[in-house]
């Protein structure tokens, strides 16, 4: 892939507590812009049960429609966590002992505290690459184009960075907001006939509420600051002439 290709990814939420409401997904967002800043566009966003048949399908399904999968959840010491397991499945590849990652996380723990629960964790899919993990030692893997990372928020952040080198994005995906003191009814034929004139770039409208008062941030993304240049212009013609007030936020 060279930088000027489209590049595209999915992300996978796996575990019954966040669809219980139990646990607030923030890995979705941090994932996101962490991707957008590579030049990577997040296509979709899943989230499903800790249940192996739904697991594999969807994993199945994701990485072939998209040039990256990130999943999340899954890979650590409990019962329920079988993503790695389903992963290797999903693969038609052996579910077996990582002797690399054996090796860190036997020098992480102290003398006895590495008991059978934790070595669930350097089970992988046979020859996965390992993500090491600088916070808390267990890494994450991927095979192939699917990225197999942790679902505590903290560790999965740290995580990122050490993938800079095996993701090929295109060019960054950069962004602009304009917060204005108006509701989306009185801006959006306007904003439709902007976004009409500017069809490859992506122009959303988000209702906020702020001290009191109701407004509406209009954010244009793209990979060219010159195009959004021009549609800040077309969006500001319109503004000036409904005589709207921009506001910071």
């Amino acid at each position: 892939m060279t930088k000027n290709t489209k590049v595209n990814a999915a992300i996978l939420i796996i575990g019954n507590e966040i669809l219980s409401g139990r646990t607030l997904d923030t890995n979705t967002s941090s994932i996101a812009l962490w991707l957008n800043s590579i030049g990577v566009k997040v296509n979709e966003v899943r989230v499903i049960p800790d249940i192996e048949d739904t697991i594999i399908d969807t994993v199945n399904f994701l990485r072939k429609a998209n040039d990256y999968l990130f999943t999340t959840g899954g890979i650590g010491p409990t019962h329920d966590d079988i993503t790695a397991q389903s992963i290797s499945k999903a693969f038609g590849l052996e579910y077996e002992l990582h002797k690399e990652a054996f090796k860190i996380l036997e020098a992480y723990y102290k003398t006895g505290e590495f008991n059978e629960g934790r070595q669930k964790m350097v089970w992988m899919p046979k020859n996965a690459y390992l993500i090491l993990n600088p916070t808390s030692g267990a890494p994450g893997f991927n095979v192939e184009n699917v990225f197999c990372l942790p679902g505590v928020p903290s560790i999965l952040k740290s995580m990122l960075g050490g993938l800079q080198n095996k993701i090929v994005g295109g060019k960054p995906i950069l962004s602009h907001t304009i917060s204005l003191r108006t509701v989306e009814s009185e801006i959006a034929k306007s904003l439709t006939s902007v976004q009409n004139n500017n069809k490859d770039l992506e122009i959303g409208s988000y209702p906020f509420f702020q001290a009191g008062k109701l407004g509406v941030s209009i954010v244009i993304r793209s990979d060219d600051q010159s195009k959004i240049d021009n549609c800040i212009k077309e969006i500001l013609i319109f503004i000036r002439e409904k005589k709207i007030e921009v506001v910071d936020r």
